[in-house]
């Protein structure tokens, strides 16, 4: 069971303004009402639920999901400080079964005298499935309101039972406007530098507001790193120059979590962007995942399934670029081989598309699985052996090189699947000609059919 103790000292103990400095400016600034929180309005707006529920103290069990940054510990702090509950603090990180089952008996005696529990859980998908179940039936007899914050997806990280006892509230990445209001209160607010004369420029709390990103922890950290490496003047004061604040934002750390939701978010997107034919997108996510550190050879399988799955026969050149790529990102790897995929995505892009294929693949597979397992026609049985002659194994079988036009008046398909149709070419590039030629295989066929009197028809 932990108190937040915050991020780490960056700071001599004391500031020019009495501020104790060894605590980190985020945590500092951390806002004690709603009226302190930045952004969230949606949420904590005059009128809006959870404003009504934290000002009541009615607040049931909730899980905070949002991304790092943009107030769910900040929310539980309000929470503590204005509730009558007891108010405890897990970390996934820290916290065990033994302790959590030890907060839940005190919980019990709480509730037993009439006292409520809220129990705080950051980042709650780092508990495992025994954690969160030993939460389970105190949340169910009420014994504890559960607050859980999470950076994942509830619906994939948070057991079924438990979420479905919780009523989920999803915040937003802050606005740069958000950022900037933020920023400037850190200058002037004496818990950050109002007793310390820091003088930096609009620009350059603009800049660190964009470089942010929509983290407000990450601003707060950003400005009080360009504070910690300004210059100080004779008077004490404190000039933050915009050379210290281009170094400071130099480069921003993506958000993307390769094994987390995230990761599924952008290789979704890629794909959508290039099935839309929008190559700038597609270039775009494409770069958020390779700059975030996704393996560049992951990206490269999932192009090369794109190029069949939704390419298809429109451009068949599409799969033996993505293959290229492929192999470039095996023989030479990250940085160089961005501009391969690249390549291939763009391609990938601008293609016709057909997802004929795919769609072919798909009713085959479903009445492969259904369907009664048919047996091969016997025409298109090898007759290794004289039992499988005498049984009539490749019996009626024509070779088509033989035959006019090349095509055998021969069934292919089992005797319950004659004339199923699964492949059905688009007119898109390539595939305009696969239809004619399709077309024109299906009215020889049919001739071949009407000269010995069968039915020329399809199902």
């Amino acid at each position: 069971m932990n108190r937040d103790d915050g991020m780490g000292s960056l700071f001599a103990p004391r500031g020019a303004g009495g501020v104790d400095e060894s605590v980190p400016l985020a945590e500092r600034l951390r806002p004690d009402t709603l009226d302190e929180v930045c952004g969230q309005q949606h949420l904590i707006g005059p009128g809006k639920v959870l404003r009504n529920l934290i000002e009541r103290d009615t607040v049931p069990s909730i899980v905070f999901w949002g991304p790092p940054g943009v107030g769910k510990t900040t929310l539980a702090h309000v929470i503590a400080k204005t509730t009558d509950a007891r108010f405890v603090t897990f970390s996934a990180v820290t916290s065990g079964i033994k302790e959590i089952k030890d907060v839940m008996a005190r919980a019990d005696d709480a509730r037993a005298i009439g006292r409520r529990t809220i129990v705080f859980v950051d980042e709650i998908h780092r508990f495992n499935k025994a954690q969160q179940d030993a939460f389970l039936p105190y949340v169910e007899r009420g014994s504890i309101i559960l607050i859980g914050a999470t950076t994942e997806n509830p619906s994939f990280e948070v057991n079924g039972a438990l979420l479905s006892r919780c009523k989920v509230f999803v915040l937003r990445p802050l606005s740069e406007d958000d950022l900037l209001s933020l920023l400037r209160r850190a200058v002037a607010d004496p818990r950050g530098y109002g007793g310390r004369r820091v003088e930096v420029a609009e620009e350059a709390l603009r800049a660190i507001a964009a470089f942010a990103d929509g983290d407000a922890r990450s601003a707060l950290s950003t400005l009080e790193m360009a504070v910690l490496n300004a210059d100080a003047r004779a008077d004490g004061s404190v000039a933050v120059s915009a050379e210290t604040v281009a170094q400071c934002t130099s480069r921003k750390s993506l958000l993307y979590d390769k094994a987390g939701e995230e990761h599924y978010n952008i290789i979704s997107a890629l794909h959508k962007s290039m099935r839309n034919s929008d190559p700038d997108a597609a270039v775009y996510w494409l770069a958020r995942m390779l700059e975030g550190g996704e393996d560049p050879l992951y990206v490269a399988r999932r192009v090369t399934r794109f190029a069949a799955e939704d390419v298809g026969l429109a451009d068949p050149r599409a799969l033996e670029i993505a293959v290229a790529a492929f192999q470039a990102c095996h023989f030479i790897g990250m940085p160089e081989c961005t501009v391969h995929l690249a390549e291939a995505v763009i391609y990938l892009s601008v293609a016709p598309k057909s997802n004929a294929a795919y769609i072919a693949y798909e009713h085959a597979k479903r009445d492969a699985l259904e369907r009664t397992a048919e047996p091969v026609p016997l025409a298109l049985r090898n007759a290794p052996t004289r039992l499988m002659k005498d049984l009539g194994y490749g019996k009626g079988y024509r070779l088509a090189h033989y035959e006019e036009n090349r095509i055998a008046d021969l069934q292919c398909l089992p005797d319950g699947l004659e004339g199923r149709e699964y492949y059905v070419p688009t007119d898109q590039g390539v595939e305009a000609r696969v239809k004619a030629r399709l077309e024109q295989i299906k009215a020889w066929k049919a001739e071949l059919k009407r000269r010995r009197g069968g039915p020329s028809g399809t199902g």
